[in-house]
């Protein structure tokens, strides 16, 4: 078998882990479930469900159901996937759609650093599919994050996620990474939250064990009654859904501080998110947290971007969580602002807590021996249907970059479009030194996908740590990814060696 076109077989006897995990293949519009020693759905406080139900009552609508999690247990989370195509509840609407296990909202994977993910996957779709574990520091060989695999219709492959002891905590996603195919598959629901847990541990002692929603952001366009997933548009219009709900409503007393784990986990669109009245207190960025906590009006959420945020209730009454209009660009979209949830203060009113402006250390690359630059082109056709990285499409059996373990580079992110493109790159997060030539702060600079202006650069700092292999970047904007605009990076021991690749 060749490395870069994988072809999984049966690697685990997949019914006994089906027994085994519990999450098993629902139907109709039915969410996963777990064994209940391993599963749980958060429960609010009673404030909380005072607020969700006034909520109902003024705002006519539904309360926000964060997704049920799987969560780690003796140090290990067992779990299976099976793809299929299945109509489903999404959003308003009953349509087909590429689910994970009969849920367009899958369940959250909950883990702590130290933990061993053991998943099984199985394809029940005509195309290839896989699974890419966003922003984790795992290896990216088989049969960890090794995003060449490629599982076949109606086989499975086992994969084994070591989470390193020292792994930052916060929100991360698992979605399918399949070449030429992750925005439809993506698009069509193959998209779920992962959460490495300890965040809470850097909080004031007053602020642990407050209320956590999940804000997984997902869009679905309509093509009779199954959701679009090729052609895809980017600007055509499309229904925002948050946990795959649409408009769903938010309790909260006023006073109350809640972390609120907003995750644009869809394919192409961006989120520019307004809450009027509030700030978000920002403590994570990409699962990382921050060592300085900033306050946002606004925050602008590139498709696979997170951020972890702090909110406290205003006064009695209702208001709504938007996304406001944002432009891409000359050669891009206007993205028109909508509604995505209704947020209702009401219930008994607590002391507002004092947010915190230190959370954790991290390391600051700014000093740092930088052993090589390199320099990445975004560059695309006039009629945006070809998108390349120095001028070459996307070929999973080249090599375009290599980098050594355990020493720093520097990378300039070069957009030479007249449309906006995210950058993300695999296994390494990495630091923002600057956009355009300005500065980024080193106390919130740590990210593993941000924008990339039109026309403009931004230079980053990258620590190869802890694995070697193969692995990609690539722009985010999955259209952008499956039409080219991707590229392979081998990490590779300091004597030049890559063993297995």
């Amino acid at each position: 078998m060749t490395r870069s076109r994988i072809r999984a077989t049966l690697a685990w006897p997949v019914a006994g882990l089906l027994l085994t995990t519990g999450w098993l293949a629902g139907c109709g519009d039915r969410t996963a479930t777990g064994d209940a020693a391993a599963t749980r759905s958060p429960a609010a406080d009673a404030g909380h469900r005072d607020a969700a139900d006034a909520g109902r009552r003024d705002a006519d609508g539904h309360r926000l159901q964060d997704p049920p999690e799987l969560v780690s247990r003796d140090g290990v989370l067992r779990a299976a996937i099976v793809v299929e195509r299945r109509k489903v509840r999404v959003g308003d609407h009953r349509l087909y759609a590429t689910t994970y296990n009969g849920a367009y909202m899958p369940p959250t994977l909950r883990v702590r650093p130290g933990d061993r993910i053991d998943l099984t996957m199985t394809n029940r779709i005509a195309d290839d599919t896989n699974l890419h574990t966003h922003g984790l520091h795992v290896s990216p060989r088989s049969p960890s994050d090794d995003v060449f695999v490629a599982i076949r219709y109606n086989q499975s492959y086992h994969y084994v996620y070591q989470v390193p002891v020292n792994h930052p905590t916060g929100t991360f996603w698992y979605h399918s990474h399949a070449d030429m195919m992750s925005a439809p598959q993506v698009a069509g629901g193959e998209s779920g939250v992962i959460v490495v847990e300890g965040l809470q541990r850097h909080l004031p002692p007053a602020l642990r064990g407050i209320t956590e929603h999940t804000i997984a952001l997902k869009d679905f366009q309509i093509e009779g009654d199954a959701i679009r997933t090729h052609p895809l548009s980017i600007g055509a219009p499309t229904n925002r859904t948050v946990n795959g709900q649409q408009n769903p409503v938010i309790g909260i007393r006023p006073g109350e501080t809640q972390l609120w784990r907003l995750a644009n986990i869809g394919a192409n669109i961006y989120y520019k998110l307004h809450l009027p009245g509030s700030r978000f207190r920002v403590i994570a960025q990409d699962g990382i947290p921050v060592r300085r906590a900033y306050d946002a009006d606004t925050l602008l959420i590139a498709a696979g971007a997170r951020f972890d945020v702090l909110v406290q209730g205003g006064r009695p009454g209702t208001t709504r969580l938007e996304t406001l209009a944002y432009d891409t660009g000359p050669a891009g979209n206007k993205l028109p602002r909508a509604d995505l949830a209704t947020v209702v203060s009401s219930g008994t009113p607590v002391r507002r807590a004092t947010l915190p402006t230190a959370v954790a250390a991290h390391e600051d690359l700014s000093h740092a021996r930088i052993t090589a630059r390199k320099t990445v082109v975004f560059t695309e056709n006039k009629a945006g249907t070809q998108f390349f990285i120095n001028d070459r499409k996307y070929n999973p059996g080249r090599t375009d970059f290599t980098g050594t373990l355990g020493t720093v580079e520097e990378w300039t992110i070069r957009n030479d479009t007249d449309e906006t493109h995210s950058f993300h790159i695999h296994t390494n997060d990495f630091q923002l030194m600057s956009t355009d030539g300005k500065p980024h702060d080193p106390a919130h600079a740590w990210y593993d996908t941000i924008d990339v202006p039109v026309r403009g650069r931004a230079v980053i700092r990258v620590h190869y740590t802890d694995f070697t292999g193969k692995t990609v970047l690539h722009c985010h904007i999955l259209n952008h990814e499956d039409m080219g605009m991707m590229a392979v990076l081998d990490i590779v021991a300091p004597d030049g060696d890559s063993p297995g690749k």
